[in-house]
């Protein structure tokens, strides 16, 4: 891929194109919600259902990816899926009425929900196969993705508003960028058929005692049957589970620091309205300059320390903000935000891909679903009191991230060759 000769670059660059890929494509129909609205005569509310219905999609699409990790192995399962948000694309420039569309978003949020656990499980092995780290960088690239659809999307309004135009071009772009990826994807080190165990692995310390009781005193091929049995229909484990919910309130920070930062400084500030995005611009610029040089800290002191300070210093510095107030506090506040919860959701994503596909799948779809219910609670709390008291909720769930992560087992700072094997069964596992 790109003539690059080293293999870790070649295949870096290769995954970065995913996480570049879903980002783009998220963002070239996000920016063009004005002209759907226009054409199918979309009030506000039905805006909010086309965007909601989207993150349901992504949100319930954990069973069916579980499968296809097994079945088809995260090289595959993301071009595949990268194919599947190419197809949205285009059918939503040609959308006859609102219900095809709201049909159309749901099955792009079954694929990004599909491509986000393919992508991250590529990520993860990364790591592990060439012991660098890689993935804060990777989740930087998504940041940069949604610029170059913004930066397209103004180009191409400048000489024409046909969403068939754009939504082509677009879409032409992306297939080039998936060609160019897949030769360097990593490839999967085993057959499909084969299991190493890794999902197992993550959750056998926690339910060893209760598989050996289940399966005692039965006869050799029964005890078979129950271990395919619990392999296809096996409980999340309790570090899984812990994962999750730092994904969820890790998620919820993030989102609703989009959501709600330009309010918060135009109705609780009360700064001039032109101010009002600098929250968003402060919170993604500080987001993506932290991922840059985020892979760089968690090699120096590993990614559970990077995720509980990280998440600290965001609920603290956040709090700290909503108690001083005034302009430059709430932007130096949401800087702390930006900078902290940075790493979290790499980490975890590693952490979670330790533990095999299955444990990234649901991992996945909690963050998804913090995502997309957490902006809706925080509205709820600041209907019901203040929007002080719903950052103040924003703060919080920073702070709790820090005391799950408290739970969950991270990689050594130097990990061994010993633990490939678990990394990669989120690529095999079958």
């Amino acid at each position: 891929m790109f003539r690059v000769r080293d293999d870790y670059r070649r295949a870096q660059l290769a995954i970065a194109a995913l996480f570049l890929f879903l980002g783009f494509q998220y963002a070239t129909w996000v920016s063009r919600l004005p002209a759907l609205r226009t054409r199918l005569d979309l009030s506000e509310a039905r805006i909010g259902l086309l965007l909601m219905v989207c993150g349901v999609g992504a949100a319930v699409s954990f069973p069916l990816v579980a499968v296809l990790m097994r079945r088809l192995g995260s090289r595959v399962l993301a071009s595949v899926s990268a194919l599947a948000l190419g197809t949205v694309l285009l059918a939503l420039s040609v959308v006859p009425n609102y219900p095809v569309a709201l049909l159309v978003l749901f099955c792009d949020g079954v694929a990004v929900g599909c491509l986000n656990v393919a992508m991250n499980a590529q990520g993860a092995a990364l790591e592990v196969r060439f012991e660098r780290t890689s993935m804060s960088r990777l989740h930087a690239t998504f940041s940069g993705g949604s610029l170059l659809a913004a930066l397209l999307a103004s180009g191409v309004n400048a000489f024409t508003t046909t969403l068939a135009v754009h939504f082509g071009l677009a879409t032409a772009l992306l297939v080039l960028v998936l060609g160019l990826a897949q030769p360097g994807l990593l490839r999967e080190e085993r057959p499909a058929g084969e299991t190493a165990g890794a999902s197992a692995q993550g959750s056998a310390q926690d339910s060893a005692q209760d598989s050996a009781q289940d399966t005692a005193g039965q006869p050799a091929e029964d005890a078979g049957d129950a271990e395919e049995k619990r392999r296809r229909f096996s409980r999340p484990s309790r570090v899984t589970i812990w994962m999750g919910l730092a994904m969820v309130f890790g998620t919820v920070t993030e989102g609703a620091m989009n959501d709600w930062s330009a309010l918060y400084i135009k109705d609780v500030v009360h700064a001039a309205p032109s101010l009002a995005p600098m929250g968003i611009a402060v919170v993604s610029v500080m987001m993506v300059l932290a991922r840059i040089f985020a892979d760089g800290w968690r090699t120096r002191i590993g990614d559970g320390r990077i995720v509980r300070a990280g998440s600290v210093l965001a609920g603290a510095g956040l709090a700290l903000a909503l108690l001083v107030g005034g302009l430059v506090p709430t932007l130096i506040g949401f800087a702390c935000v930006g900078v902290g919860v940075a790493a979290v959701t790499p980490c975890v994503y590693v952490a979670a891909a330790r533990q095999g596909s299955d444990a990234l799948s649901l991992v996945a779809a909690m963050g998804t679903t913090g995502l997309l219910a957490g902006p809706a609670v925080i509205g709820f709390i600041a209907n019901a009191s203040s929007l002080t008291w719903g950052m103040g909720a924003v703060a919080a769930s920073a702070v709790i991230v820090s005391l799950c992560a408290t739970q969950i087992r991270w990689p050594a700072i130097k990990e061994p060759a010993a633990t490939k094997p678990a990394v990669t069964e989120a690529l095999t596992e079958a």
